[in-house]
C-alpha cells in the first residue's frame, strides 16, 4: 500500500490543479435569486445578489463607477453564461475608479450588492427602468480566446478492415468551425 501512495499523492495533485475555484469576494454571503427582470416588477430593495454579464458601458464619476450591465445566467462558478438567455440589464455602482479601457464593453464580470431601488434610463429610444445595485465585489472575467475546431481526416489512411459508407480515400469532408 506504501508504494501506491505517491501515485495517488500525485495523480490527486494533478487533477486538483486542473479544478477552478471562483473568487472568494464572489462567495461571501447567502445571495437571493431574484433576477433584474423581477426587481423592474415590483419586488422591494435591499435584497442581497451575486449578479453577472457582460458589460454594456462604463461610467466613472466622482465617488464612484457605474458599470451598465447585460444581465446573464451564472454557472457553478458565478461566470456568466454566454448564451441568448437574458435576464434583463442592471446597473452595478462601485466605489472608487475602474477604469473603462480595462472595464470595457463586451467583458464579463460578476458583481455582488444589495439593490437600492430602480432607475429610468434609455436603451436605444426604448424607456427602461435599470435596477440601481451598491456594489460591493467586482470580478472582471479573464478573456477567453475563441477556439476553432477543424476536425482531421487523413486522406491517405484506408483499410479493408475498417468500414465508413461516409469515408473513403476519395471523399473529403468540408471543414466545420465552431465557435
Amino acid at each position: 500500500m506504501s508504494r501506491w501512495f505517491p501515485l495517488i499523492l500525485l495523480l490527486s495533485l494533478l487533477l486538483g490543479g486542473c479544478a477552478t475555484v471562483p473568487p472568494a469576494a464572489l462567495n461571501k454571503g447567502v445571495f437571493s435569486p431574484v433576477t433584474p427582470q423581477a426587481i423592474q416588477t415590483g419586488t422591494p430593495e435591499g435584497q442581497r445578489i451575486r449578479w453577472g454579464g457582460i458589460i454594456v458601458n462604463t461610467t466613472p464619476k466622482e465617488q464612484e463607477t457605474c458599470f451598465h450591465i447585460l444581465a446573464l445566467p451564472l454557472d457553478e462558478e458565478a461566470r456568466p453564461e454566454r448564451d441568448d438567455r437574458t435576464l434583463g440589464r442592471f446597473v452595478g455602482c462601485a466605489q472608487g475608479f475602474y477604469d473603462p479601457a480595462l472595464y470595457a464593453a463586451g467583458r464579463e464580470i460578476t458583481v455582488t450588492g444589495e439593490v437600492r431601488g430602480v432607475e429610468p434610463g434609455k436603451v436605444g429610444d426604448f424607456q427602461y427602468l435599470f435596477p440601481r445595485v451598491a456594489v460591493d465585489a467586482v470580478y472582471l472575467w479573464p478573456k477567453q480566446p475563441n477556439v476553432v475546431y477543424v476536425p482531421y481526416r487523413d486522406p491517405f489512411f484506408w483499410s479493408p478492415f475498417w468500414w465508413d459508407p461516409f469515408y473513403s480515400p476519395w471523399y473529403w469532408p468540408p471543414p466545420r468551425y465552431y465557435r
